[in-house]
């Protein structure tokens, strides 16, 4: 057999056997980071609707949303977990909406692949704690360089304008498609 038939065999097989072991891992793998993720999403709830003492997936709602409800079962408002396009790729983020989805108690972020020490400061103060209390009527709006003065805006972050505004466009993305399931009853 010449050189380049052993040499395409050698590496075929390792590449398959590669595969089979990236699959098996994988398999493995998979769950456990589900339920991770499944846990921090419900951590979450409760960080951006601290008067809520339990939760309710909001089925059929074509995204991940939550009724946060006390402890009489009285709702106090919904966790909307949403997700877009940011600088570097995927952010995904939880927001805490009133019940009449006018405010926003807190966000935080889940998932984020920002550039780090610029974009990834849409994860830390003092731009997270901009969010707490804000109207989302009319949609929320950014500022770049001065101080917001209205009660629906946010200052972006210097040297990560992008992905403070995609925050800000996920957001009103999520809020959008949230009123809208209410305006048409789905919010039951």
């Amino acid at each position: 057999m010449n050189k380049v038939a052993q040499m395409i065999i050698v590496l075929t097989s390792i590449g398959i056997i590669s595969g089979g072991l990236l699959a098996i891992v994988s398999g493995w793998a998979d769950p456990l980071i589900a339920a991770n993720q499944k846990a921090e999403t419900e951590a979450a709830i409760f960080r951006v609707q601290p008067d809520g003492k339990k939760y309710q997936q909001v089925e059929n709602s074509g995204f991940e949303l939550y009724k946060v409800m006390n402890e009489n079962n009285q709702t106090t408002g919904y966790a909307l977990v949403y997700e877009g396009n940011g600088f570097s790729g995927k952010i995904r983020l939880i927001a805490g909406l009133s019940d009449d989805l006018n405010n926003i108690s807190a966000i935080e972020i889940l998932e984020q692949v920002e550039t780090p020490g610029l974009g990834t400061k849409i994860t830390e103060e003092p731009f997270t704690s901009q969010f707490k209390n804000l109207e989302t009527n009319p949609k929320i709006d950014w500022v770049k360089g001065e101080k917001p003065d209205k009660s629906n805006e946010i200052q972006t972050i210097t040297g990560a304008t992008i992905s403070s505004k995609a925050v800000v466009a996920i957001l009103n993305d999520g809020i959008s498609r949230l009123k809208k399931l209410r305006d048409n009853g789905g919010l039951k």
